[in-house]
């Protein structure tokens, strides 16, 4: 089936393949943020913050799944670049940038405290299935799945167990984990925190940080259709 008008298949291939570059963990180039003279740097958000708005990438691109789940089961035209530059994603900023920060910084501060271990225990245990389950995203969403019908089958259902796994995981960090992280540790202890994951962020993700991958992924939106929001407005 073809494309929506306005969305042409050879302007969708040069958005996707420039999302693509996040499969090899180089992000596409980018300008670097300029600021008027005399302007101050603006705050840094704190750990909590920090961590709440990148669930929100993460949400964006669960819409993105369901979007390709939508389109696998209808028999709608998918370009496997989609999928792919999305789970490309996932892999750099979720799980080698995101839940590496939680693994290295957060988790041990509640093991120190004893409290909510067996959480993240859980939280743990689910950031390796889902490290399992993008690598078999990716490994399915090729070129050959247009033509096998089992390749597609299977991928829609790592994306389900995916998206299915992840929206509660996130929200329970949201509203148990992160809130409790504050009492842990002392005003100076936090500051240092949020210092280590912006110094962390633009090793792994470069000047433009989070920034950067939320225009990759508005990229992605753009590509299936699902960027403007008013579409998503309940009658």
């Amino acid at each position: 089936m073809k494309l929506p008008p306005d969305r042409p298949r050879r302007e969708f291939l040069v958005r996707a393949g420039a999302a693509m570059a996040t499969l090899h963990g180089v992000a596409p180039p980018t300008p670097a943020p300029t600021r008027p003279a005399g302007r101050r740097r603006e705050e840094a958000p704190t750990p909590a913050e920090d961590l709440m708005r990148e669930h929100g990438v993460l949400s964006r691109i669960l819409l993105v799944y369901g979007e390709a789940v939508r389109r696998l089961e209808a028999g709608v035209e998918l370009l496997p670049e989609a999928v792919s530059a999305a789970a490309g994603i996932v892999r750099r900023f979720g799980h080698d940038y995101h839940e590496k920060l939680e693994e290295e910084q957060v988790f041990p501060l509640f093991a120190k405290a004893g409290t909510l271990v067996d959480l993240v225990d859980v939280l743990k245990a689910q950031h390796e299935a889902g490290r399992r389950l993008t690598a078999d995203i990716l490994g399915l969403a090729t070129p050959a799945m247009a033509g096998d019908a089992r390749t597609r089958q299977t991928l829609v259902s790592r994306l389900r167990s995916f998206t299915r796994m992840y929206r509660p995981h996130e929200a329970r960090e949201d509203t148990v984990l992160f809130p409790a992280l504050r009492r842990l540790v002392s005003e100076h202890e936090y500051r240092a925190l949020g210092e280590r994951f912006e110094r962390r962020e633009r090793e792994l993700l470069g000047e433009r940080g989070f920034a950067g991958i939320v225009d990759e992924v508005a990229e992605l939106e753009k590509g299936l259709g699902l960027y403007e929001l008013g579409q998503f407005t309940a009658d």
